[in-house]
C-alpha cells in the first residue's frame, strides 16, 4: 500500500525540480548506488503512471498488485502454518485484508541467512522449509529455499518493556519479566489469565496512600500479544481503576485550576530562534517542566504542529520529529535551548520556527551521562557535537572535575557559543580543518589545524607547548560528533594516542543512530550493533534509552550503513523543501 505512494510522490518530485533546475544538478549528490535506486524509483513509478493512464481508458480498476508482484511482492515467511499464527486464530480479519492486498504468506519456514549484494546491500533471503502434512507432521528433511528480497523486515517477537523498573528500582518491582501485580489494597497478586471482569489484577505499584499505577497490553501476562487481547484487558480492568479512584476523596484544586497549571508546564511554544553560523540554528523554547527534567546527555523530540505548518502547492512543511540535545536550560525561567544543524529536510525547517509558535515537544528523554565526582574528563567535540558538551563539561566542573576540551570544527565560520565552550572546560584545545584556524582569547586555551585526533596527539606530545592537562591523567574521554568523528577517536586510542593515555581509562561516545518514536525500547528503530571486543559476541542496544555507548563495543560501519539507509529520499525531500522555502520568500533565491 505505501510504496506506491512514495515512488509515485518521488518521480513527481523529481521532474519538477528537474524541469526547474536541470536534470544534472538533482542528481549531482547521488552516489551510484544511490543513482542506482533512485532509477529503479523512477521506473517503477513510470509504470504505475502508465497502468493507471491505461486503466482509465479501459473504464477498468489498475492492476497496481501486478506489478508489484512483477517486481517480487511482499511475503511473510512465517516459521509455523497460517493457522497456527495469532492473527489467524484471535483476528482472522488481518490475514483476510492482507491477502487482498496480495501479501503472501510462505509457511513453515526458518531464516537461515542473507545473501548480500556489492554495496552491502540485502538481495536474497536463505530458508529452510519443513512441510507439514494434513496429519500436523513435519517433514523430516528441510528444503533450501531462496527468495529474492531486497528489504527485510524481522519480526523477532515481544517482550514487556520494564524499562521504568530499571530507572525508578525503589518504586518499581518486577515479578518475572512483567511488572509485579498489586491488588487492591496493595498486596503482591498473581495476574489471573481467566478472570471475570473486575477482578483482574492491573495495578503494579502503590504509593501508600491509596494512589496505584496500572498496567495493560503487552506489559501485562494476561493481555500481551495482540491489540484484540490488550483492548479486552482495557474492558477488564478498568472497573478496578474506577474502584481505587473511587476511594479517595476530591483534592481542593479545582478542575479550571488544574486546567491552567497544565497548560502553563506543559504547553511548549518558541521564545526565540537564533542563527549562530550560515547553517546552525539554536531553537530556544519556553517548556517549564521539561527544563525542569533536563539532566546534562539528554535529549528531547521536536517537531511542529501540521495543522499551523506552512504550506506551498501541495506540500505541508511539517517536521519529522527530531532528536535534539538539549544545549543548556535556564530551570528557573522554564527555558530550554536545542540546536540544530541544517541538514536539509525537517531540519531546514526548524529555522521557520517564530517566537510564541506552539511545538510539539517530548522528553528530556535518554540516560543523562555518566559524571564522577573529581577526576579528569577530556571531552571530544566535532561540530555540533560541541553542543552536547556545554552541559556536561559544565556539570563535571561542578562536580570537582578537571575538563580539557577539544573542539573540533571543519571551517573557521563554523564556531558558536565559545563563552559556553570555555565554561565547559579549565582548557580548551581549538581544533579547526580550515586554516588559519582560531586565536584563543583565554591565555591557557590552544589552537590546531587539522583533524581533532591529530590535535590530540599534539597537544599530548607537546607540541602545542605545555599541557596542563596531560592526557595520562584522563580518566574518561567522552566523544559527541558525527559517527566518522567517534569512530575515529576510539580507534586512535588505540593506535597513535595508546601510548600517551592511562590504559584503564574509559571511552564513551554519543551515538546518534536513526531513531523514530525516542521513547526507550519501544519501536526498536534505534537498535544499535555491539560487539564484545575480546570474543567477538554481538549485541544490541537501545540508543534512545542510552545513547552514551562504549566506544570500543560499537559497530561503527553497521552504524554507518544504518544512517545512511535513506539518503535516496532524504536528498531529494532536501532539495524539495528548499523549493518550497524559496516559494514562501524564506530562503533567498539562487
Amino acid at each position: 500500500a505505501y510504496y506506491p505512494v512514495q515512488v509515485e510522490k518521488f518521480l513527481s518530485r523529481y521532474e519538477t525540480l528537474s524541469a526547474e533546475r536541470g536534470e544534472s544538478t538533482v542528481r549531482a549528490r547521488w552516489t551510484p548506488e544511490e543513482a542506482e535506486l533512485a532509477d529503479e524509483f523512477l521506473g517503477h513509478a513510470r509504470a504505475i503512471r502508465a497502468e493507471r493512464a491505461a486503466a482509465a481508458a479501459e473504464a477498468r480498476t489498475p492492476d497496481i498488485t501486478g506489478l508489484l508482484d512483477s517486481w517480487g511482492g511482499a511475503t511473510i515467511a512465517y516459521r509455523r502454518r497460517l493457522i497456527d499464527a495469532p492473527s489467524y486464530t484471535l483476528n482472522h480479519e488481518e490475514v483476510q485484508h492482507g491477502l487482498a492486498e496480495g501479501i503472501r504468506f510462505l509457511e513453515c519456514v526458518t531464516p537461515r541467512a542473507v545473501e548480500m549484494d556489492e554495496t552491502g546491500a540485502a538481495r536474497a533471503l536463505h530458508l529452510a522449509h519443513n512441510p507439514v502434512g494434513p496429519d500436523g507432521v513435519v517433514a523430516p528433511a528441510a528444503i533450501d529455499v531462496t527468495i529474492p528480497a531486497r528489504t527485510i523486515l524481522v519480526a523477532a517477537g515481544t517482550q514487556p518493556n520494564t524499562v521504568l523498573a530499571r530507572e525508578f528500582p525503589e518504586q518499581i518491582e518486577l515479578d518475572g519479566k512483567y511488572f509485579r501485580a498489586l491488588d487492591e489494597n496493595g498486596n503482591p497478586a498473581k495476574p489471573e489469565r481467566l478472570s471475570k471482569p473486575g477482578e483482574v489484577h492491573v495495578l503494579m505499584t502503590g504509593s501508600g496512600d491509596g494512589r496505584f499505577v496500572s498496567f495493560f497490553g503487552d506489559l501485562h501476562p494476561s493481555f500481551a500479544g495482540n491489540v484484540v487481547k490488550a483492548m479486552g484487558g482495557a474492558k477488564q480492568g478498568y472497573p478496578v481503576v474506577d474502584r481505587v479512584i473511587r476511594r479517595r476523596a476530591p483534592t481542593s484544586v479545582t478542575p479550571a485550576d488544574l486546567v491552567t497549571t497544565l497548560n502553563k508546564e506543559l504547553h511548549v511554544s518558541v521564545h526565540h530562534v537564533d542563527r549562530l553560523t550560515p547553517t546552525i540554528v539554536e531553537v530556544v523554547l519556553k517548556a517549564p517542566r521539561a527544563a525542569r527534567g533536563f539532566e546534562p546527555g539528554q535529549f528531547y523530540r521536536l517537531q511542529n504542529f501540521e495543522t499551523l505548518a506552512y504550506r506551498t502547492d501541495d506540500t505541508v512543511l511539517g517536521m519529522e520529529g527530531l532528536a535534539l540535545t538539549g544545549a543548556w536550560v535556564d530551570k528557573d525561567k522554564g527555558l530550554l535551548s536545542v540546536i540544530v544543524l541544517e541538514m536539509g529536510g525537517s531540519s531546514d525547517l526548524c529555522a521557520t520556527l517564530k517566537q510564541g509558535d506552539p511545538v510539539v515537544l517530548m522528553g528530556p528523554t535518554g540516560t543523562p551521562t555518566e559524571i564522577p565526582e573529581g577526576g579528569t574528563i577530556a571531552l571530544v567535540g566535532g561540530g555540533l557535537g560541541n553542543a552536547v558538551l556545554f552541559s556536561i563539561g559544565q556539570a563535571a566542573r561542578a562536580k570537582g572535575c578537571k575538563v580539557v576540551y577539544f573542539a573540533g570544527y571543519k571551517k573557521v565560520i563554523d564556531r558558536y557559543k565559545v563563552d559556553q565552550i570555555e565554561a565547559a572546560a579549565d582548557l580548551v584545545v581549538w581544533c579547526c580543518d580550515e586554516a588559519p584556524g582560531f586565536e584563543p582569547t583565554r591565555r591557557q586555551d590552544k589552537t590546531f589545524v587539522g583533524n581533532i585526533v591529530e590535535a590530540m596527539r599534539a597537544y599530548t606530545s607537546g607540541e602545542l607547548g605545555e599541557a596542563p592537562i596531560p592526557l595520562n591523567e584522563v580518566d574518561r574521554i567522552v566523544a559527541i560528533g558525527s559517527d566518522r568523528m567517534m569512530h575515529a577517536v576510539g580507534q586512535a586510542r588505540h593506535g597513535v594516542l595508546k601510548p600517551y593515555l592511562k590504559p584503564e581509562h574509559i571511552g564513551i561516545g554519543s551515538i546518534n543512530s536513526p531513531m523514530q518514536c525516542m521513547m526507550k525500547e519501544i519501536c526498536a528503530q534505534c537498535l544499535q550493533l555491539h560487539r564484545d571486543p575480546v570474543t567477538g559476541e554481538e549485541t544490541v542496544i537501545f540508543s534512545c534509552f542510552n545513547q552514551d555507548q562504549d566506544l570500543d563495543r560499537v559497530d561503527f560501519p553497521a552504524l554507518n550503513q544504518r544512517l545512511g539507509q535513506n539518503t535516496v529520499q532524504e536528498k531529494l525531500t532536501a532539495q524539495w523543501i528548499d523549493r518550497s522555502l524559496k516559494k514562501l520568500g524564506m530562503r533567498k533565491a539562487g
